[in-house]
C-alpha cells in the first residue's frame, strides 16, 4: 500500500513496528538513527516517515526540520517517549503531522497512518501531462487537492498533508465559523482524541506563511470562544 520509512534507535521496537505494517500491506525499510534515516530518505522517498524524538547523531525534531526546511512535504508522524506538551507542540511547530507515544500500540500507529495516507491520496501519481482535475479558487488563494499543492497570490506555498486539509477545510466554507474540534475532523480523518491545539499550532504556522507573502494577511479569522473561519 505505502512505503513507510521507520526510524528508532530501539530494535526491539522496530522489529515489532516493522512486522505490524508489513502485515498491514505496507513497504517497509528502518533506520536505527536519525542520519540513517534521512540518508535513507534521500535514497528510497518514503511516502510517509515515522521517527523516534530522541535518537544519536540527528534526533527525530532536527530531522522533520531538516525535511520541511528543504521543501519535503511528507507525512511526518514523531514517536515519543516524554509525554509533554513541549514535545508535542515542539514537534507540531517543525512540522510534524502526527504525533504517538510510548509505550505505543500497534493498532493506533497503524489508524494514524492510515488516516495520513487517506488524506495524501497517494492512489496513484497521475501522469505529468493530466490536466489537475480538482483544483480551487478562492479569492487569492488556489488549491489543487489532487497534487496536495497551494498558491497564494500565485505564488507557491509548501505545505504539510494536515496543513493543507486545514485551510481547504476553512477556505471551502468562506465566512462559515469552524470549531477546533470539527477542523481536527477534517485534518486527521480518523476519530481518534488528540489535543485541540494542534489545530492552533497549525494556524500560527500556516499564517506565517501567507505573511511571507503578502504581510497584510488577515483571511484567517479568530472567533473567540468558538474556533476559526475563512473570511473570503
Amino acid at each position: 500500500m505505502a512505503r513507510i520509512l521507520l526510524i528508532d534507535d530501539d530494535g526491539p521496537l522496530l522489529d515489532m513496528l516493522s512486522l505490524a505494517l508489513e502485515d498491514a500491506g505496507h513497504e517497509v525499510d528502518i533506520a536505527d538513527d536519525g542520519q540513517a534515516g534521512l540518508e535513507r530518505y534521500q535514497a528510497w522517498r518514503p511516502e510517509i516517515v515515522v521517527s523516534d524524538i530522541n535518537m544519536p547523531r540527528l534526533d527525530g525534531f532536527s530531522l522533520c526540520r531538516q525535511l520541511r526546511e528543504s521543501g519535503e512535504t511528507v507525512p511526518f508522524i514523531l514517536l515519543t517517549s516524554r509525554d509533554s506538551e513541549i514535545d508535542e507542540a515542539l514537534g507540531l511547530e517543525l512540522g510534524a503531522d502526527d504525533y504517538v507515544t510510548k509505550p505505543l500500540r500497534t493498532r493506533v500507529l497503524l489508524a494514524r497512518v492510515n488516516a495520513l495516507l487517506r488524506r495524501e491520496a497517494l492512489r496513484g501519481t497521475p501522469a505529468p501531462e493530466s490536466p489537475p482535475t480538482d483544483v480551487q479558487k478562492i479569492g487569492d488563494l488556489t488549491l489543487d487537492a489532487e497534487r496536495l499543492e497551494m498558491r497564494y497570490q500565485s505564488q507557491p506555498v509548501t505545505v504539510t498533508v494536515t496543513e493543507f486539509r486545514m485551510i481547504e477545510a476553512l477556505s471551502g466554507r468562506p465566512g462559515v465559523v469552524m470549531s477546533r474540534a470539527r477542523l481536527l475532523e477534517q485534518m486527521r480523518g480518523d476519530d481518534s482524541v488528540v489535543a485541540e491545539r494542534l489545530v492552533d499550532t497549525n494556524i500560527r504556522r500556516m499564517r506565517r506563511k501567507f505573511e511571507a507573502i503578502d504581510s497584510s494577511f488577515d483571511e484567517i479569522e479568530t472567533v473567540v470562544g468558538a474556533g476559526y473561519r475563512w473570511r473570503g
